[in-house]
């Protein structure tokens, strides 16, 4: 099969093309003909050094594919030869061929095709067990999405307005934020013009919302908690901007009754991840299935050259995911 291999911690160029057998299904595992992958921030830590996969998990970069289903390990009753799937998994997307647990897989949605349900496994997982798990966030609650215009942003931002969520988002330029807001976004802030804390108060005539998620950190941390509502929820899944700590007034997180949580996904059991992908099929996949909601697809690129869909993420300009698409089949 053909991969992308990191040679050594650096930029996008050491983003290499090789030559690799094709892997094996293990028991309960399938093997996927590779037809597109999806490019995640994850990724760019992981070419740099940042971010080594977990113990077990292929050396190769890449957390979510789509394609077709060409062997079955041991164990394996749910899935068949021919299936048309897409899959979570904890590395080895960026190639021809990977191996994926079958309770990480999931049917490709009804209208969609392998492309844009590669933008689907690490974007809709991360959301759901965050936002809805975690967060615990319901319908006539509100939310603020920071990075709205991101694939976590834009999967957020559709998922919780279609179950009855007011949204609110920030972004980077006016031209995001008119996105965020045709996704479903009741006003998107503009963080570069405006102080979403300020906005939010504005907004809410002091109330505050229910959840933050936010993928920021650092100075980030303070404002978020300030934005809550009583009972509020803050899930923290990111630290873009470096700091891992940050001073935090535990008053005003007594006086309201905050809760302060997190995760990451890609160390999950499979058991776990399992659980998120049987919750995406039951109460996701039929918004998919109806075009309610959909993966935003800013751009693909050839798996040769997965260093160049790197070097457009880095510069933040996309909106939306950025898939690579497999043609040497």
């Amino acid at each position: 099969m053909i991969a992308i291999e990191i040679s050594r911690p650096g930029g996008p160029d050491v983003l290499i093309p090789v030559e690799r057998p094709d892997p094996v299904p293990g028991p309960g595992e399938v093997l996927i003909d590779v037809a597109a992958a999806g490019v995640n921030r994850p990724d760019v830590m992981q070419r740099k050094g940042l971010y080594p996969p977990p113990e077990g998990a292929s050396d190769l970069p890449g957390l979510e594919v789509a394609g077709d289903i060409i062997a079955v390990g041991q164990g394996v009753h749910d899935w068949s030869v021919g299936d048309r799937v897409c899959a979570l998994v904890s590395g080895g997307g960026y190639a021809s061929r990977c191996v994926a647990p079958s309770r990480q897989c999931l049917p490709i949605p009804r209208g969609l095709d392998a492309i844009a349900a590669a933008a689907i496994p690490e974007t809709f997982f991360t959301v759901w067990t965050n936002v809805f798990d975690r967060g615990r966030l319901q319908a006539g609650e509100s939310a603020l999405f920071h990075g709205g215009s991101s694939g976590i942003g834009t999967a957020a931002i559709q998922i919780a307005s279609a179950r009855g969520v007011r949204v609110y988002a920030t972004a980077g330029s006016d031209a995001k934020c008119r996105v965020c807001e045709s996704l479903g976004a009741a006003r998107a802030i503009n963080y570069r013009r405006e102080d979403f804390a300020d906005a939010i108060h504005a907004l809410t005539n002091g109330r505050g919302v229910d959840v933050v998620l936010d993928i920021v950190g650092g100075s980030y941390v303070a404002r978020n908690l300030s934005v809550l509502a009583m009972d509020g929820r803050l899930v923290q899944i990111g630290l873009m901007e470096g700091e891992a700590t940050a001073a935090v007034d535990f008053r005003r997180i007594l006086a309201r009754r905050l809760t302060v949580t997190g995760s990451t996904l890609r160390p999950r059991s499979v058991e776990e991840k399992g659980a998120i992908a049987a919750a995406l099929h039951r109460d996701v996949w039929p918004l998919l299935e109806k075009g309610v909601v959909k993966p935003v697809i800013h751009a693909t690129f050839a798996l040769r050259d997965a260093a160049e869909a790197h070097r457009v993420m880095e510069t933040s300009e996309h909106v939306g995911k950025l898939v690579l698409v497999n043609h040497d089949d």
